[in-house]
């Protein structure tokens, strides 16, 4: 294999949902790139693809500040690609690391922009990962979609009368929905769910493949905050046509 940068899905939390592709990539990579929060932390997707990476292998963290401004993480982007772009012109096989999957609300793919923008001779190939909303629907035997339903995935909204619009016009839709990032909304949202009969229906999971993964009916889960890697997964009907 020659230079170039792969970004690589390495899904939720468990390390054996990685792909075959993923495993091979990572073991044929000289530089093994992943996001970390701040200095000197371990990284999310570096201790999902663990069990996979070679001691020999030469490790590259790349700082992404979780802030709410947007030149810092703008900074971020660019700073990595630099950083990326300079290892493959070097002749390095490298792989960018991604929780979850490479293209959805990944900060892979905001790289990946700036690699275009920047470094538009740099080659880049992605491979997908398992994402979060899949991995927690598995493990629950939960039916993300069937027949003409939608799949909406998308962020938890920021205000209950928000939420309320949204689950309305999903009933009306026909929508399954996979709501990411409940953290501190779920003491609102749980509310709105129990007035509308949902919650024995409603999938909660928090950090889906990891060891101390929780995945259950919404109902059990307290009207409190929950960690930053919480979804929902909401169904609020059944196809016509069922076994």
């Amino acid at each position: 294999m020659g230079p170039g940068l792969t970004l690589v899905g390495v899904g939720p939390g468990d390390p054996e949902l990685l792909t075959v592709a993923a495993v091979r990539a990572i073991a044929a990579a000289d530089v093994v790139a992943y996001p970390v929060a701040r200095e000197g932390a371990a990284g999310m997707a570096a201790t999902i693809a663990s069990p996979w990476i070679r001691p020999e292998q030469s490790l590259l963290p790349l700082l992404f500040p979780m802030v709410a401004g947007a030149e810092p993480r703008r900074q971020a982007w660019l700073a990595a690609a630099d950083r990326l772009a300079a290892a493959v012109a070097a002749g390095r096989v490298v792989v960018l690391l991604c929780e979850g999957d490479v293209s959805l609300f990944a900060t892979g793919s905001y790289v990946l922009l700036a690699l275009k923008q920047h470094h538009p001779s740099c080659p880049v190939r992605l491979l997908p990962g398992i994402s979060a909303v899949a991995a927690a629907a598995a493990a629950a035997a939960f039916p993300l979609a069937l027949q003409q339903e939608g799949l909406l995935i998308r962020p938890t909204p920021e205000s209950p009368a928000a939420l309320e619009e949204l689950l309305a016009l999903a009933a009306r839709q026909q929508w399954v929905l996979g709501l990411l990032k409940l953290g501190h909304r779920w003491a609102w949202v749980r509310p709105i769910l129990e007035a509308r009969g949902l919650l024995d229906q409603a999938l909660f999971a928090q950090r889906v493949g990891w060891p101390d993964q929780l995945l259950g009916p919404a109902a059990a889960v307290a009207a409190e905050e929950q960690p930053y890697f919480s979804l929902l997964l909401v169904r609020q009907g059944w196809p016509a046509v069922l076994p």
